[in-house]
């Protein structure tokens, strides 16, 4: 069997394809930009073509040439603030990605399984009366990154219905884990923290709003998901993926500092101090529980730490350090 994985080279991708390969089952193909961003331990496992998804021949020449059996659309422009800057280009190539693999996959007649990765994005302003946000709680996308994962995930409704393709979409709520990039809540935590333990920085971090709160997953939990759900899913439906339980932007800090090797201060800054626009978010992954099984198995309290551990490796093996401008600027943890 022939597993294909768009965006193989990404945080979540990577975690995939460890998973894929340890069933053994599973050849497992990448389509992706940037080979040298691939783990040491993936390298001989899988097969990499590079590939840009919003050229229809290309996308039609990866589908020819490694003719999979199950597809994991990952591949996306996943960053909400900078869809604000330009708005086009993260709608017009998360939207043309996805249907040049589609239009692909029905001219080549295939039966393939394809799981579409949405974003609980999609959900934007949820309300309180909505929590937990189950899959028939409106959308109500509120940047356009939300817009491309709304069209996304509308694609993949519609190409199902009108092309009969074996389409499973999934909407993901936030995730981290060791090998997520900064930019995110957990990873900018943990590399002050590593850089201050190194002496890279000084022990002080400065920190915006943690009272948001947020549903937050093992990534390594979420991809498990993906695989149940692309061999178990209903053909056509929507599934939520997702702890269940909300966690505080503070909790995250205090497991890591509880965790750190030094004193470390931290500091409000008032320019970083901006309220969330939705204090609060919950899934509720139910109908995934209820079609597979699925349910979370790694503790929050060790996803926090090896995400620490991940960092201190890092600076161990001489990764660049960027700047604190911009840390904690956002209270909230994206999903991808």
């Amino acid at each position: 069997m022939r597993a294909l994985i768009t965006g193989l080279t990404g945080f979540v991708g990577q975690h995939l394809a460890r998973l894929l390969l340890a069933e053994s089952s599973w050849a497992v193909g990448g389509v992706a930009h940037g080979a040298e961003r691939l783990a040491d331990d993936l390298r001989d496992g899988v097969w990499l073509q590079a590939a840009d998804l919003r050229d229809p021949q290309a996308t039609r020449r990866v589908i020819g040439d490694f003719a999979p059996d199950l597809v994991f659309h990952l591949a996306a422009l996943a960053q909400a603030g900078a869809s604000f800057r330009d708005p086009w280009r993260t709608i017009e190539a998360n939207t043309r990605m996805q249907l040049n693999l589609l239009e692909a996959l029905v001219e080549a007649g295939s039966s393939v399984r394809v799981l579409v990765v949405s974003s609980s994005e999609v959900y934007g302003m949820v309300q309180p009366e909505d929590l937990p946000c189950d899959e028939e709680t409106p959308l109500r996308p509120a940047n356009p990154y939300a817009v491309s994962k709304v069209a996304q995930d509308m694609l993949g409704l519609q190409y199902h219905l009108s092309a009969g393709l074996d389409v499973v979409r999934v909407r993901p709520f936030n995730h981290t884990g060791p090998g997520q990039s900064e930019g995110f809540v957990a990873p900018d935590f943990a590399r002050q923290v590593a850089a201050i333990e190194a002496g890279l920085q000084e022990p002080t971090m400065r920190v915006g709003n943690l009272e948001a709160e947020r549903d937050l997953t093992d990534v390594r939990d979420v991809v498990r998901a993906y695989y149940t759900l692309a061999r178990q899913g209903v053909s056509g439906e929507v599934y939520n993926v997702g702890s269940g339980r909300a966690r505080a932007m503070r909790d995250i800090l205090d497991l890591l500092l509880s965790a750190s090797r030094v004193p470390i201060r931290v500091e409000p800054d008032p320019e970083r101090m901006r309220p969330s626009d939705v204090p609060r978010v919950v899934c509720d992954a139910s109908k995934l529980a209820a079609c597979t099984g699925w349910a979370p198995m790694i503790p929050f309290e060790q996803t926090i730490a090896d995400v620490l551990d991940d960092w201190r490796a890092r600076l161990r093996r001489g990764a660049p350090m960027r700047s604190s401008e911009g840390f904690a600027r956002s209270s909230e943890e994206r999903a991808t």
